[in-house]
C-alpha cells in the first residue's frame, strides 16, 4: 500500500502543476471562504474535498489527460 503522506504529496503536485487555471479558480472560490471564516478545528474536511471533486469532475468531465 502506497503511504497516504505520498498520495498527498503526489495529489498536490498534479492540483498545482496539471489542473486547469479556470478549474484552479473555481475550487478555490468554493473552498476558500469556508476556511476562512471557520476555525480549523470545526472545518469538515470531508465536506470540502466533495466538493472540490465535484467541481474538478464536472469541468474535466469529456476532456483527456495524455
Amino acid at each position: 500500500m502506497i503511504p497516504e503522506e505520498v498520495e498527498n504529496r503526489v495529489a498536490k503536485y498534479f492540483f498545482h502543476n496539471y489542473l486547469p487555471a479556470e478549474i484552479m479558480k473555481e475550487v478555490v472560490d468554493k473552498l476558500l471562504p469556508p476556511c476562512i471564516c471557520t476555525e480549523i478545528e470545526e472545518l469538515d474536511f470531508d465536506e470540502l474535498v466533495r466538493w472540490a471533486i465535484e467541481i474538478i469532475i464536472e469541468q474535466l468531465e469529456d476532456k483527456k489527460f495524455k
